[in-house]
């Protein structure tokens, strides 16, 4: 029995005589079922529905007619509002419901008053009927007359007696043409009259946009830029998800807007005391502000909110949108070269407040701590207030900068300390010059003892990412560690040392820090700067921190800025600032200075001053040339006492030129080289025309010795 074969492919073998070929007959596959019609008629109206001319279509069929239905509705309640008492009666409820027992009353009497004047006005339509009739009576009669008389006058001047109805009849006949133009126009106008109503109540319904937020158009879906008005800010506040504040303001109806004050502005937006009923309290309001902002059209950063001196009361600032992301321009000391600085009496300009006025603040006897995210500002914030001190020329300045990356560098020549570098021996440097003014310190309470009436220079100690100091592990030789927060902590112990008692004398601490934390900013240091400002922080808890539990509780909030968009805006605590009256902090976007400008300033600070030599410290390895140093020291200065050279050799290495340099020491070098410290005044000096020919001699000593 044999199988039929049926060839598929062409064969490209030759046959096999021996072989016999089987191909089994797979048959074709079944034809895919047909879509039914009624699910290809369902996807085709999905894809009709959902396509956005459908919706852009539907969006504007229930839009208008909500416009119409609604706008109908606002004019009947403006009619019942206009015959009625109701407006009265929802303000005495929205008064009660702010508890304001006052205007409740007062609100009560004006009703009271509508009552009667209505009552009034009834009354006089009993008689205005008889009093109508009456007088259409008398007028009607006295018309007839006057046209009479007027057709007598006619006749007599015509001579023909008919002119005396000529005016009588002339005025029926003017009554007929308007009876025909009224028959005319009437059919038409009660045909387009009723489409004319609808017109007007859509009009007035798309005014107030009384439409669901989705069906409006997409420009007034987002709402951005909005301006600010009572009935947004009632309608932001009552959709903030707090239930005793919706069921005030529902009580309240459309008198919701009793609850704010009036509505300014202020700088670049409008700021709008709100009085919250009762059972509301603040902090409620403070928790939601991104929804509040999300709910005034605004982005977060754009509304802040702060707690007046008020009872029950928020005070709301809405920027403008956008506004705060422009520039606010340079700073007053880049544009103005002939501004000069006053530590006393002046006040430094920093930048501009939320409102747009001048940010200006007092650096008289206070101790100032700066500290924020990394990258967002610290340091210009903090040099810029130096620069505008430094234009004093009774201020010195002790400066430890350690990210040491040249941020600092312009004050070489104004500083008489200047330690740059971020490496352990430079915060031990840093900290035997924060021990160095502990000393001075001392030395003016001392001096002061002895004369009330001593007036010093102001000393700033400033120290840049002060958080290398406290949580360096370095141990002295003394077994006392250089970082740290306790009582054995040498940068910890000088620090509230000055905090303590430097203001008295004029010494005062400058930190700058970021990411504060337990550890590198410890409680006893923050706490003891009567300044205190911040960057843009991470937390809550940080920001308490860095400003203190008043300043958040009252509504700053550092941590609510945003990261590289909010670069230089600080918020502030001090009495040095002019901080709106009820608020504990301010919110100040500060001018930019860039190094290049801050150069400048500083070159206009230097010619100011006699000529400060400033101590750069090395670092500790190199070898020092004592003779070269002494020179350094006494910069331009033609003589400096002994005692004073000794003190800024200890500033320029503290390690080098310990206690162990005395008078005698210093003598013998200069013996060594030839010369000596002489007597001026009675007072042991170092005169700097003999340290430099000691210099020039040992020199030509050293190149003769090498010529040989």
């Amino acid at each position: 029995m044999s199988e039929n074969v049926v060839r598929l492919h062409k064969a490209t073998d030759p046959p096999d005589s021996t072989a016999v070929t089987t191909l089994t007959v797979v048959p074709d596959a079944p034809a895919s079922r047909p879509v039914p019609l009624w699910i290809r008629s369902g996807r085709a109206v999905k894809a009709a529905v959902t396509h956005e001319r459908t919706r852009s279509a539907g969006r504007g069929v229930v839009r208008h007619g909500l416009y119409t239905f609604n706008g109908g509705r606002i004019v009947a309640r403006r009619a019942w509002d206009g015959r009625t008492g109701a407006r009265y009666e929802r303000m005495i409820r929205a008064a009660e419901a702010a508890g304001n027992l006052e205007a409740a009353e007062e609100w009560e009497e004006r009703l009271q008053r509508f009552r009667a004047a209505r009552h009034h006005r009834r009354m006089d339509l009993l008689h205005s009927p008889v009093d109508a009739a009456r007088g259409m009576a008398v007028g009607a009669g006295m018309s007839v007359g006057v046209l009479v008389a007027l057709g007598v006058v006619l006749a007599i001047s015509t001579g023909e007696v008919g002119d005396v109805v000529t005016p009588l009849s002339a005025t029926i006949d003017f009554i007929a043409l308007l009876i025909r133009i009224v028959q005319i126009v009437w059919g038409p106008a009660v045909t387009i009259g009723p489409f004319l109503a609808l017109l007007a109540l859509w009009s007035v319904g798309r005014k107030q946009h009384a439409a669901p937020q989705w069906a409006l158009p997409a420009n007034a879906r987002s709402g951005e830029g909005e301006p600010i008005t009572p009935s947004i800010v009632v309608k932001a506040l009552r959709d903030l998800g707090i239930a005793p504040l919706k069921n005030a303001i529902k009580e309240m109806g459309d008198a919701g807007a009793s609850m704010l004050g009036p509505i300014t502005i202020a700088g670049c937006g409008v700021e709008v005391d709100v009085t919250l009923p009762s059972g509301v309290a603040t902090d409620e309001v403070q928790k939601r502000r991104r929804k509040l902002a999300e709910n005034l059209t605004r982005h977060e950063h754009e509304v802040f909110i702060t707690i007046p001196q008020a009872a029950r009361t928020v005070r709301l600032w809405i920027a403008d949108s956008g506004a705060l992301d422009e520039p606010i321009g340079p700073s007053p000391l880049v544009t103005d070269e002939t501004l000069t600085a006053d530590y006393k009496k002046g006040k430094a300009p920093w930048g501009q407040d939320l409102r747009g006025d001048a940010a200006t603040i007092s650096l008289y006897q206070r101790h100032l701590l700066v500290t924020g995210l990394s990258n967002q500002g610290k340091t210009a914030a903090l040099r810029a207030l130096a620069l505008w001190l430094a234009l004093d020329r009774s201020v010195q300045f002790w400066i430890a900068d350690l990210k040491g990356i040249g941020d600092w560098a312009m004050f070489d020549g104004i500083a008489q300390v200047l330690i740059e570098g971020p490496s352990d021996d430079h915060v031990i440097q840093a900290t035997e010059m924060v021990e160095d003014a502990v000393e001075e310190m001392n030395r003016r309470i001392e001096e002061r003892r002895r004369d009330p009436n001593v007036v010093f220079e102001p000393l700033i100690v400033v120290v840049d990412e002060a958080q290398l100091a406290f949580m360096c592990p370095v141990i002295g030789d003394d077994k006392r560690p250089y970082g740290g927060s306790k009582a054995t902590s040498r940068y910890f112990m000088a620090v509230r040392k000055i905090h303590n008692q430097g203001r008295a004398v004029d010494v005062l601490m400058w930190q700058g820090t970021q990411d504060p934390t337990d550890q590198n900013l410890p409680k006893l240091i923050r706490e003891g700067a009567h300044t205190r400002a911040s960057l843009v922080l991470g937390t809550e808890s940080q920001a308490r921190m860095a400003l203190g539990d008043k300043a958040v509780d009252g509504g700053a909030a550092p941590h609510l800025l945003r990261q590289g968009l909010d670069k230089g805006t600080l918020v502030v605590a001090s009495d040095g600032i002019a901080i709106p009256a009820g608020q504990s902090s301010i919110t100040v976007r500060t001018h930019f200075i860039d190094d290049e400008p801050a150069a400048e300033i500083a070159a206009r600070a230097k010619a100011l001053r006699d000529g400060v030599t400033t101590l750069r410290v090395v670092d500790q390895d190199e070898e020092r040339d004592a003779l070269a140093d002494v020179a350094a020291v006494i910069g331009d200065e033609a003589r400096l006492r002994t005692n004073e050279v000794l003190k800024r050799l200890h500033a320029l290495d503290p390690k080098v030129y310990s206690d162990q340099w005395t008078n005698d020491r210093l003598k013998a070098l200069l013996e060594e080289h030839g010369e000596e410290p002489k007597k001026s005044h009675g007072v042991m000096v170092v005169h700097r025309d003999h340290v430099l020919r000691a210099l020039a001699n040992r020199d030509a000593d050293d190149s003769a010795s090498a010529a040989q």
